[in-house]
């Protein structure tokens, strides 16, 4: 096993499928600790069996949009590794498309409150813990390339991910010199249980403007989060990296 991680702790929300799962199979490689937390908390159990030396660790039922949800899970890690985590991924969220005159309030509250708030949330709590015991971290949220392009029915998930990009650059310049790195990727389509059909006129076309013509795989993005969470990245802040296999190249 690797020891690019040395045994640290990270928190990968959305851990329970798609680009969350590959993150945490990556980091435990690598030799993280890893917390898989994320709504669907068997989701999570599943890819905690997954992971090389199951008991290092630790499965959780968290709801990124609720702050006492969040807050329980940092006490549960607290408990089980007597620090909070140092590495963050935020990779948590949801995605459905509609046009923007049949879009409901619901529809585009409801994802500004994962895909946003609940970025925000759980870095709040992860950095709030590291300062109070002075530790050095380093956050990565998942972002999406349609924060920065748009895309027709899609205008509350770009608007949500446009969002984090803002928020992650504003993060970053707020903590670097106070130890904590904060990045974020900005994936393409990726094939993930969040495109739920991926023979849509839609996401043909999309494909069909990516330079390599296929989905990016989530084991590919978890690549680029693990370096950016290690300290290969170390001159890297408040940067914001497309992974999208050259869309519109």
């Amino acid at each position: 096993m690797s020891s690019l991680f040395g045994g640290k702790v990270a928190l990968v929300t959305g851990g329970g499928s798609g680009i969350g799962r590959a993150v945490c199979q990556v980091l435990a490689r690598d030799g993280a600790r890893v917390v898989v937390a994320d709504i669907n908390v068997q989701g999570a159990q599943d890819t905690l069996s997954m992971l090389p030396n199951p008991g290092d660790h630790l499965a959780l039922s968290m709801d990124v949009t609720n702050k006492d949800s969040v807050d329980s899970a940092i006490k549960a890690i607290m408990e089980k590794y007597q620090t909070p985590p140092s590495l963050l991924a935020n990779c948590a969220g949801i995605m459905n498309s509609f046009p923007i005159c049949e879009m409901e309030k619901n529809d585009f509250t409801d994802m500004i409150n994962v895909n946003l708030t609940g970025t925000f949330l759980v870095s709040q709590a992860v950095v709030k813990s590291l300062l109070k015991q002075e530790g050095h971290g380093v956050v990565v949220n998942i972002a999406s390339i349609l924060g920065r392009t748009g895309l027709r029915n899609y205008s509350h998930y770009a608007a949500s991910k446009g969002g984090v990009m803002a928020l992650t650059k504003s993060m970053a310049g707020e903590l670097a010199k106070k130890g904590v790195r904060v990045n974020c990727v900005l994936p393409g389509a990726i094939d993930t249980p969040l495109i739920k059909d991926k023979s849509s006129p839609e996401v043909l076309a999309y494909i069909a403007l990516t330079a390599l013509g296929r989905y990016g795989q989530p084991e590919e993005v978890a690549e680029l989060v693990a370096f950016l969470l290690s300290e290969k990245s170390s001159f890297m802040v408040g940067s914001c990296v497309e992974i999208t296999g050259g869309l519109g190249v």
